[in-house]
């Protein structure tokens, strides 16, 4: 069961993700800027202020898998559910039922993402839920600034097409014109009980919630998949395969065991256990310390040695947490920190939320094959063989060897336990 801190209202985001599309084939699992549409979708979400959990609603084997990789709950959508005229509402209701009754708590506001608008950002995810959440509207829609004039032809009437917005005998000026906006069909927000009540997207007050029409985009067939392709390159800041500079983030977040240590355990005669650590890591957080970026230990048991080592190096620790990803976007938060400018830094699948979360998702090189699928970067490095010295090393360039020049070097220590 997930675990929400006091006073933290509920925010589920509901994202329908069916398998049969026939405008274009397995649709949702589109590549594109390198990664599926439900993967972008999962990303954004996870990454936005308010969300506490992300649902997935997929009858789709392969959906399944890609959500759950990115970090997402995932609910089996039934296959009465699932056809062609099967509403986006009966998807979203049928998925919070399962929500609430997997964590046996209620929702406090439901949103509805399509993972069809590829370029949908967190901060779009967060305007809807706040509007709700904090602002007092019953519903919220993004929608865009709208200049054309729309027409319809009607075989019926005498005059052919028609204007819609517009009389066509009186083309007033555009700064002349009300302001049309166009709902985008990206992110919908609704407060949970009012939904269950009224059964549809846009009772009681309506908040619009504006965003960049540039990034307006809605994939129904394959000359759409082609236009977002196309555009990718120039919404998407951080190129797959690219590493990250100092000027990319402004905090690093270090899993522990695993991550700083080799992940393997060693145990005396007497039932101890001892981990070790590698020293240059502990030269390349001192670097990092050093450069001004925050830096934060995150691991999920409360154990000594991870407060240990925090204390050694010079760090704050969290752990002891039950939701990692919860814990570290609840920091964000309170250091004043964009998720989007956080390397994090992980091994094993209890780090997907944290790396589905921010900006800078890291594998070490020792990682599971799932961790390393979601990493946007994979250090050479195994986990406590001097991964962190690597990341240093990315982030710190060329100077990284002169910050350390005068750092004296660290004693080899052997830690007792082992911590996750």
């Amino acid at each position: 069961m997930s675990s929400t801190p006091p006073g933290v209202r509920r925010v589920l985001v509901v994202i329908p993700a069916r398998g049969g599309s026939k405008g274009v084939p397995a649709k949702n699992l589109a590549p594109v800027g390198g990664v599926p549409l439900v993967t972008r979708a999962v990303r954004e979400c996870r990454a936005a202020r308010l969300v506490t959990d992300v649902v997935v609603s997929t009858d789709d084997q392969a959906i399944a898998a890609a959500a759950r990789q990115a970090g997402a709950e995932v609910v089996t959508r039934p296959v009465a559910l699932a056809g062609d005229t099967a509403t986006s509402e009966t998807a979203v209701r049928h998925a919070m039922d399962a929500h609430e009754t997997l964590h046996g708590a209620a929702v406090d506001v439901v949103l509805l993402v399509q993972c069809t608008s590829p370029f949908l950002i967190r901060e779009d995810v967060d305007a809807v839920a706040a509007a709700v959440a904090e602002n007092g509207a019953d519903t919220a829609v993004t929608v865009a600034p709208f200049h054309g004039f729309l027409w319809r032809d009607e075989e019926d009437r005498k005059d052919g097409g028609h204007g819609v917005n517009h009389d066509k005998a009186h083309r007033p000026r555009r700064q002349d014109r009300p302001q049309d906006l166009l709902e985008t069909g990206a992110a919908y927000a609704m407060d949970a009980a009012g939904f269950r009540a009224h059964g549809h997207r846009f009772f009681g007050r309506t908040a619009l919630v504006r965003t960049d029409p540039a990034r307006v985009l809605e994939i129904d067939d394959p000359h759409d998949l082609a236009r977002a392709r196309a555009l990718a390159p120039l919404f998407d800041t951080v190129r797959p395969g690219a590493l990250p500079t100092h000027d990319d983030i402004d905090a690093v977040v270090l899993d522990f065991d695993g991550t700083q240590t080799d992940d393997r355990v060693l145990i005396d005669s007497d039932g101890r256990e001892f981990v070790s650590v590698h020293r240059g890591d502990g030269l390349g957080i001192a670097a990092l310390r050093r450069s001004g970026l925050r830096l934060l230990i995150l691991s999920t048991e409360q154990n000594p040695v991870v407060a240990a080592r925090a204390r050694k190096l010079g760090l704050p620790v969290l752990h002891g947490v039950d939701r990692k990803d919860l814990a570290l976007k609840q920091w964000c938060g309170e250091q004043g920190i964009a998720p989007e400018r956080v390397l994090y830094a992980g091994n094993d699948v209890n780090d997907l939320p944290c790396l589905a979360l921010v900006g800078w998702p890291v594998a070490v090189g020792s990682a599971h094959d799932a961790v390393r699928g979601a990493a946007r970067a994979v250090t050479t490095a195994p986990g406590g063989a001097g991964a962190v010295r690597e990341i240093a090393g990315w982030l710190l360039g060329p100077t990284l060897d002169l910050d350390l020049s005068d750092l004296s070097l660290e004693p080899r220590p052997t830690l007792p336990t082992s911590a996750k």
